[in-house]
């Protein structure tokens, strides 16, 4: 396990370099009809990548229909130069998931899409969407920033503040219950309710301690649809995930810190002190050695 460890900060030490690791491309197929619909309901731009890059990239390469919906900019309370490059970095990842060879992988196609009234920036590359609702980051502890009057998932969710804003001004929404049909409406046309499998934060304290509010807040918000809903879910540790046994195969830690420094070296790029890398090493190389899910049971005992 020593060798495993060794090998994932090795791949973040090249990222330091002009050149990447040197890893093998992720291949995509092409389906005309996917079998599937995966959604990664995520808080911030870099969590599918590090609670589940590797699951992710196993739907792309099988040719599923995988989204991934950003519910905050992750701004951490900065400009928007800082929140746009993690957006773009985000793109990059998913490039990296899909695989470099594939043909279309390089073309990023990124416009304005309206859901109930709400404006929100929609990119796909290949078989997969993203898109970016870019409400405020929450802070850790959900209470906000003061860039932001202080707004957050977890007060609009607790009925603190009645609206929470998208922090480019592109959009309101007018308390939990419009934010909930908002994404019901992003997932819900896609598909048979049937096909589709919806990716996210663990909601429970007890399985998931110690994570950071917008993560909660958006299992939750997975938790609150999935009532009503037939659609499979699954829900990943986030930050206790350091903290378990290693369980990924080498070829798995090396997919999934490939992903994960296409993030990284985009961040560093624009600005070297933002690497999250650099802030926390032994927590991000951890990561890379784990990911750990477990299956909602459906209300009706699906």
């Amino acid at each position: 396990m020593g060798q495993l460890i060794a090998l994932c900060i090795g791949f973040f030490r090249l990222a330091a370099g002009t050149e990447g690791p040197s890893i093998q491309a992720i291949r995509y197929i092409a389906n005309s009809a996917p079998a599937q619909h995966h959604f990664f309901v995520v808080a911030h731009e870099d969590d599918w990548q590090l609670f589940m890059g590797d699951i992710a990239a196993r739907q792309i390469r099988a040719g599923d229909s995988v989204s991934f919906i950003y519910l905050t900019a992750g701004d951490d309370g900065r400009d928007s130069l800082y929140w746009r490059t993690r957006e773009l970095a985000a793109l990059h990842s998913t490039r990296v998931a899909i695989g470099r060879d594939a043909s279309d992988s390089a073309a990023v196609r990124c416009s304005v899409t309206t859901v109930l009234n709400h404006a929100i920036q929609q990119c796909v590359i290949a078989n997969t969407r993203s898109y970016f609702l870019r409400l405020p980051d929450g802070k850790r502890n959900g209470m906000g920033f003061a860039s932001h009057d202080y707004q957050s998932l977890r007060k609009l969710r607790g009925k603190k503040i009645p609206v929470v804003n998208a922090i480019d001004g592109s959009a309101a929404y007018n308390g939990w219950g419009d934010l909930t049909t908002t994404i019901n409406n992003l997932i819900g046309p896609n598909s048979s309710d049937r096909d589709v499998v919806v990716h996210a934060n663990d909601p429970s304290i007890a399985a998931n301690p110690h994570d950071h509010f917008d993560h909660r807040m958006t299992g939750l918000l997975v938790e609150d649809l999935r009532r009503t809903q037939r659609w499979k879910t699954q829900y990943y540790v986030g930050y206790a995930l350091a903290t378990r046994a290693a369980n990924r195969s080498t070829d798995e830690a090396r997919e999934k810190t490939a992903i994960f420094l296409a993030y990284d070296k985009e961040m560093r790029r624009v600005n070297p002190k933002w690497s999250a890398y650099e802030e926390h090493p032994e927590f991000y190389s951890e990561c890379m050695l784990r990911t750990y899910a477990r299956k909602a049971r459906s209300s009706n005992g699906r």
